[in-house]
């Protein structure tokens, strides 16, 4: 097992807080793992798995079944009771709640409305994606991105296996996930979807496009897109854009937030494969991408282009300050002319390189080459206030 300390870490710092914690985040991503790992320092703990019959029934009376209840009381996989969160709502509006509660859920509709509806200020989110660099150690990292970071993917035995598991995961995703959530789109249609997001990973997202692809319209397109970014399986990366006197692009961003399954869309299933493959370059920016967003703990990220040509991959604002990341799958990077542009136009004050080599090294006094294994340095470094340079 992988500890996890910055998850951990960040459910305890909301219980300071909420009397309620929920843990969101697709199938598989460790959800469960966590929550027993926070049950296991409470001395008393009632849990309920909704995916259990037996639990199901149990809680058929909610409020009778959970006012009683002391301690720690766990829902796992709780978009599967929706009616369940106004019941919530009013045992943690209790004078002095008597329980703590942590919810689990892979996202979905149903969760994502109860959160917002009926526990709005009551509760604290956690996003958990799969593992990231600072728990599998950053010397992991072409492990991490080969695979991806889904527990059972990242810690099969060999490549073969951890491929094999994730076009399972693929398959059972479309096939029974989705329709539990209530949505009726065919498998097939949405596996056809995601792989054409597969094809534009690190591009701009064109509804037109993807719609005509479809044999369809803008908006089935859009709520497809909508679909898959709520269940975590795609990142969504909005543009940044204010008054530079310059046409500047509008549109997002969309990748495929796991590499692991970029690569099983693809059908690649070991490193070498990935290394002779045309998106090997977009894959290395979606991880770096994922890796950052992750150890930043932060939704105040953006990219920038615009309609000349200069653009910035990650946009990060960090205690007041803009910075600003490129990643690029090279040797030895250097400098280019859009990187300078992204510096003067957007004010940043760093900009950073993510490469796969070994060394740090500057290019000019606001633009120094990274390895991709020195990123939680430069995160703890960003979070401190202080900048990692070459």
């Amino acid at each position: 097992m992988i500890n996890r300390p910055q998850a951990l870490g960040r459910i305890r710092d909301s219980y300071v807080v909420h009397p309620a914690v929920a843990i969101e985040g697709p199938r598989q991503c460790g959800k469960t793992t966590l929550a027993r790992l926070i049950a296991a320092d409470e001395p008393e703990v009632a849990f309920f798995d909704l995916e259990s019959p037996a639990d199901r029934q149990r809680l058929t009376t909610p409020e009778q079944t959970l006012r009683p209840l002391r301690g720690l009381v766990v829902i796992d996989e709780a978009q599967r009771m929706p009616e369940l969160f106004p019941v919530l709502r009013v045992l943690l509006d209790r004078p002095e709640v008597p329980a703590r509660f942590l919810l689990t859920g892979s996202a979905s509709p149903e969760l994502i409305r109860g959160l917002s509806e009926s526990l709005a200020g009551r509760v604290g989110i956690l996003d958990l994606a799969g593992f990231d660099l600072a728990e599998t150690g950053a010397a992991n990292w072409s492990a991490l991105w080969v695979r991806g970071g889904f527990p059972r993917s990242y810690l099969a035995p060999d490549d073969r296996a951890s491929f094999v598991w994730r076009q399972d995961f693929i398959r059972t995703f479309l096939e029974r996930d989705i329709p539990q959530l209530g949505i009726t789109i065919p498998a097939e249609t949405l596996r056809r979807f995601w792989t054409m997001i597969a094809h534009y990973h690190g591009q701009t997202w064109n509804a037109a496009e993807f719609g005509r692809a479809l044999g369809s319209d803008e908006k089935t397109a859009r709520r497809y897109l909508d679909l898959l970014a709520g269940a975590f399986m795609v990142r969504v990366l909005p543009p940044w854009f204010e008054n530079l006197g310059k046409r500047q692009v509008k549109a997002p961003k969309i990748y495929v937030r796991d590499p692991g399954l970029l690569h099983a869309l693809h059908g690649l299933g070991d490193r070498e494969a990935l290394l002779g493959h045309p998106k090997l370059g977009a894959s290395w920016e979606g991880f770096i991408i994922e890796q950052l967003i992750a150890l930043l703990a932060t939704r105040d990220t953006y990219f920038w282009g615009t309609h000349a040509g200069a653009e910035l991959d990650l946009l990060v604002m960090q205690g007041g300050k803009r910075y600003g990341f490129e990643m690029k799958f090279g040797d030895a990077p250097g400098a280019t002319k859009s990187m300078h542009i992204a510096l003067a136009d957007l004010g940043l004050a760093h900009l950073w390189v993510i490469y796969p080599g070994e060394k740090r090294y500057a290019l000019t006094e606001n633009i120094t080459v990274v390895p991709a294994q020195e990123i939680p340095e430069l995160v703890t470094g960003l979070k401190a206030g202080t900048v990692l340079r070459g």
